[in-house]
């Protein structure tokens, strides 16, 4: 059988294949596989095992039947037998008028049923699982994990949580334990109005930020729409668009350049902004007043809302952030989502958002019915701790905290590294993160691959971007790092980054040798 992907055959270009390469391509012999029985079975097979080998990818178009048939001398009818015993198996999807493609890798052979090919197109879009195993390897007890964003935990506020949980089972009763108001617990939202300068009919529970960008996506967002974007930014933020169906462009928010973001706009007509104003995830910015100022005229200049992420507003190391843009915003044109995994910890799964009343509505219809309710003990309880003061109290503490890691943390990795080989991009002033740059003959990707060996595990640039960049960047969460551990830390990621280097010198060889 020809190499992958040869075409020894002339013939007339169909799909990106030319069609009598196909047989090349599928190994198949017409005079044997007459003689199989049944032969349709033998030609499903010669398919998968084309496309299990790698000769024919997911998303190809197979030829059509009647041009197979021809090919391969057999009836039109036996070709669509073939297709149809593939769709069964879940290996590729016929579409009127469009014709059949493959749509899956086989299912390993004891798989009771073939799922992957019965998957809808959308949700094929959030099959990446670079970030979930992240969160896996953050979980493994020798491992120095900085990939997922989380406060220190070592100062979790335990004793008055056990107390206000207490309080809230004796003072709510069964109103614990039923069913609540998909809008959230009126407790809860009378102290996030109070606290957020906003009213409690603005006001929406979530179960986590997460589910408020999944929410404002549906509702906003058209499969087609553009949206604009943090560039670089939170993934969860591209992926919650991107499943959309969303057109995503990115803004430079570190340069900060409104006039870029006034040609956006003007060019792109996208349905809305989505920005992480304050101590930004991953860089660390805060957006300055003046910039807020002139960033909500443009938006409003061109009707278009802002989503604004505020999650990490209160994780500030020295001075507090700028006001919010939801509150220097006078045509309720922001939509404002917070969190308190950020704070608390993120087990917790409790965050809001607050917007305009007909918003605020529509998000609740649709929130209801995949989320009926957010977990009532824990509205009750965060109500408590903010009620009682323990929730400052606590904040307080982490400040401080964080701080002392973020200075360790640094210290350390500009002792154990040479800034022209690694450099953070700024000491932030707030929030969970470091955004560091690699030397251009690093590419972070290289480097995970040879940090995990050392028990370190961070993020790599390119999940922050909606296009191809990032190679040369990272993101290191330092709230993770204890300041006993910080000088550990530096020395692994200067040893991975030895290795990286040094795997990449053996590359580089190779290819050489292969020239």
């Amino acid at each position: 059988m020809p190499g992958k992907g040869s075409m020894t055959r002339p013939g007339r270009e169909v799909g990106g294949t030319e069609e009598a390469c196909w047989l090349d391509i599928l190994g198949i012999e017409p005079a044997a596989l007459a003689s199989a029985r049944p032969v349709y079975r033998a030609l499903a097979q010669a398919i998968e095992t084309a496309i299990t080998g790698g000769a024919v990818r997911q998303g190809t178009r197979l030829p059509p039947e009647r041009l197979l048939a021809e090919l391969l001398g057999l009836s039109r009818t036996t070709v669509v037998q073939a297709y149809r015993e593939l769709e069964r198996r879940g290996l590729v999807r016929g579409h009127v008028g469009r014709g059949t493609y493959v749509s899956a890798m086989p299912d390993p052979e004891s798989a009771p049923f073939a799922w992957r090919g019965k998957v809808a197109a959308t949700a094929l879009r959030s099959h990446g699982t670079s970030l979930r195993d992240l969160m896996g390897d953050a979980a493994e007890p020798h491992r120095l994990s900085t990939a997922v964003g989380t406060p220190a935990l070592d100062v979790f506020p335990v004793e008055a949580v056990s107390e206000a949980l207490d309080r809230a089972m004796r003072r709510y009763g069964a109103a614990v334990w039923t069913h609540g108001p998909t809008q959230g617990q009126d407790v809860l939202r009378a102290h996030l109005a109070a606290r957020y300068g906003t009213a409690p009919s603005q006001t929406l529970v979530l179960s986590g930020a997460q589910q408020g960008l999944d929410l404002v996506a549906r509702c906003l967002v058209d499969p087609g729409d553009v949206v604009i974007i943090d560039r670089p930014g939170y993934p969860g933020a591209i992926h919650a668009f991107r499943e959309a169906g969303a057109r995503l462009h990115g803004w430079d928010v570190v340069r900060g350049d409104l006039d870029e973001l006034d040609d956006l706009l003007l060019r792109s007509r996208p349905k809305l902004i989505y920005t992480n104003p304050t101590f930004q995830n991953p860089t660390g910015w805060t957006m300055p007043v003046r910039t807020r100022r002139a960033f909500l005229a443009v938006a409003s200049r061109y009707r278009v809302p802002v989503v604004e992420d505020d999650t990490y507003r209160e994780l500030y190391l020295g001075a507090a952030g700028p006001p919010t843009l939801q509150s220097m915003d006078p045509h309720a044109c922001v939509i404002h989502l917070n969190s308190f995994g950020k704070v608390l910890a993120p087990g917790l799964r409790l965050g809001w958002l607050s917007a305009a009343e007909p918003i605020i509505d529509h998000l609740s219809a649709l929130k209801q019915r995949a989320d009926p309710q957010t977990q009532n003990l824990v509205q009750f309880l965060v109500a408590d701790l903010l009620d009682s003061g323990a929730y400052d109290a606590h904040l307080g503490r982490l400040r401080v905290e964080h701080r002392r890691r973020s200075q360790a943390a640094a210290a350390a990795i500009q002792r154990a590294i040479r800034p022209e080989v690694l450099r953070l991009t700024a000491i932030p002033s707030g929030g969970l993160y470091f955004w560091c740059r690699l030397a251009a003959d690093i590419e972070s990707r290289d480097l995970l691959r040879s940090a995990l060996p050392h028990g370190v595990a961070f993020v790599p640039g390119h999940a922050f971007y909606a296009d191809p960049a990032g190679a040369h960047e990272l993101r290191i969460c330092f709230a993770t790092i204890r300041p006993s551990d910080a000088e550990s830390f530096g020395q692994r990621l200067a040893a991975s980054l030895e290795s990286a280097r040094g795997i990449l010198s053996v590359r580089d060889t190779l290819n050489a040798d292969h020239r």
